[in-house]
């Protein structure tokens, strides 16, 4: 038994921890968890905990649907929201096949495995999110969501419920370790921002699913509705994951170049370069759901076009201003991602993305300096700017397509995801709404 395992160990009988809870995701990214006694943990570390994967969305085959989870002992955290009544705990988990191989489908897998390709080229990847969630009034079933203020951005609300709301919310993540950079309200109407300062991709991963968790647990806690769904409200922002990223050799950041204008290194333009070109490929994976497109080309600064720029927040890629003398801080922020993408699959992607143009050396194309909101669609042909796809069966036909998208999740995970989104939109496609209803039925 290793250091860490016998940490966790001692942790939970010193503590007196009555429950821990094994976590894990689906393919779409749910988060699933199994309650462990105590008692059965230094097993679990040892052997793993069997379950039926095919009964988890997207995991396995029913034929070869026999799963273990082991537990990462350097995941454990202790869950605030318990108290000391009955003191739990959770562990993230790794998934394998009886055999003892990763399983294929594991979307922590899948990162991980695309972070031991950028390990292989010498890189770290670090990444820090910007999360975005709306707080409604609990309401019936299927009502209309009702905003718990009517603020805006960066307003101040002393005393009122998304003030208290992010305070607790902030407590509970500093407890679970997870550091927090800042937290406000954003523009829209119960709307709230909470940033997780950097990590390694798989921890920031692993934090975004804690922190989903930790934002419901708090509105149970406080009456309220929390939701990641990514356009909740029409005429009203939408809810965006943006998210800064880096690649480190070493100690040293492989996109800070001194003698550039901007700071950005040879490494850094190649690494845009990729997310650029693959854009279109893999916006499947970082907008999910119907409803994702809808905060893509809903306006309130989400990106529909897809081009780079320096503090250009039209643009899909965003260089931020360079901090003079901290190389460490230079970065790009990606403004796609939106704030129900599963993290793990959609970061690999994003990583993939810029390690291939990275390895092809992918020419950088002329920055966008005007608001490409504000453009023609002529003007925007004119300069190049490719619309990213703007429903999810255009987004689905663009991914099937893709070599790189499929390397990067393997056959059963690709295939998985694209049979899921083509049900999905075979769905929605389906339905008769209330604006075919209100335009359309007493008018013909």
């Amino acid at each position: 038994m290793d250091k860490q395992q016998d940490f966790v160990l001692r942790t939970i009988e010193e503590r007196g921890v009555k429950f821990v809870r094994l976590w894990f995701t689906d393919v779409i990214g749910t988060l699933k968890s199994v309650a462990l006694a105590p008692a059965e943990v230094e097993g679990a570390f040892g052997e793993g905990i069997g379950f039926d994967g095919s009964a988890i969305e997207g995991l396995t085959r029913v034929q070869e649907s026999d799963l273990l989870a082991h537990p990462d002992p350097t995941t454990f955290q202790l869950l605030p929201w318990r108290g000391d009544v009955e003191p739990t705990a959770r562990m993230f988990c790794d998934l394998t096949t009886p055999e003892g191989d990763p399983a294929v489908a594991d979307p922590r897998n899948v990162l991980k495995r695309t972070l031991s390709r950028a390990a292989d080229a010498g890189f770290t990847f670090y990444t820090h999110p910007e999360m975005e969630f709306y707080l409604f009034e609990q309401g019936e079933r299927g009502s209309a969501p009702v905003p718990v203020d009517s603020a805006g951005y960066f307003d101040n609300v002393p005393g009122g419920t998304a003030h208290d709301f992010r305070r607790r919310a902030v407590r509970m993540l500093e407890d679970l370790g997870i550091s927090v950079e800042f937290s406000h309200h954003e523009g829209g109407p119960g709307q709230n921002e909470i940033d997780l300062r950097y990590a390694d991709a798989l921890t920031m991963a692993d934090n975004i699913m804690t922190f989903r968790t930790v934002v419901k647990e708090v509105a149970i806690e406080q009456g309220v509705h929390a939701t990641f769904m990514p356009k909740p409200l029409a005429g009203a922002p939408g809810s965006g994951m943006h998210t800064h990223m880096s690649l480190f050799e070493g100690d040293a950041n492989a996109f800070y170049e001194e003698s550039d204008p901007h700071q950005l290194s040879k490494t850094g333009r190649h690494f845009i370069a990729g997310l650029l070109t693959h854009a279109d490929e893999i916006s499947l994976l970082l907008n999910q759901f119907v409803n994702s497109y809808k905060r893509v080309w809903g306006g309130d600064e989400a990106p529909s076009y897809i081009a780079w720029g320096h503090n250009n927040r039209s643009a899909l890629v965003r260089v931020p201003r360079y901090k003079p003398g901290k190389s460490t801080s230079a970065r790009i922020e990606h403004r796609g991602i939106d704030s129900a993408a599963n993290p793990y699959l959609a970061y690999a992607l994003m990583l993939s993305a810029g390690l291939k143009g990275i390895e092809n050396e992918y020419e950088l194309p002329p920055e966008a300096e005007d608001n490409i909101w504000l453009l023609s669609d002529a003007e925007r042909r004119a300069l190049g700017y490719r619309a990213l796809p703007s429903s999810l069966d255009q987004a689905i036909a663009r991914m099937e397509e893709s070599e790189l998208v499929a390397e990067t999740l393997g056959e059963q995970v690709f295939s998985y995801v694209l049979a899921n989104k083509r049900r999905e939109f075979e769905q929605y496609r389906a339905q008769v709404t209330s604006f075919e209803l209100e335009t359309t039925l007493d008018v013909i």
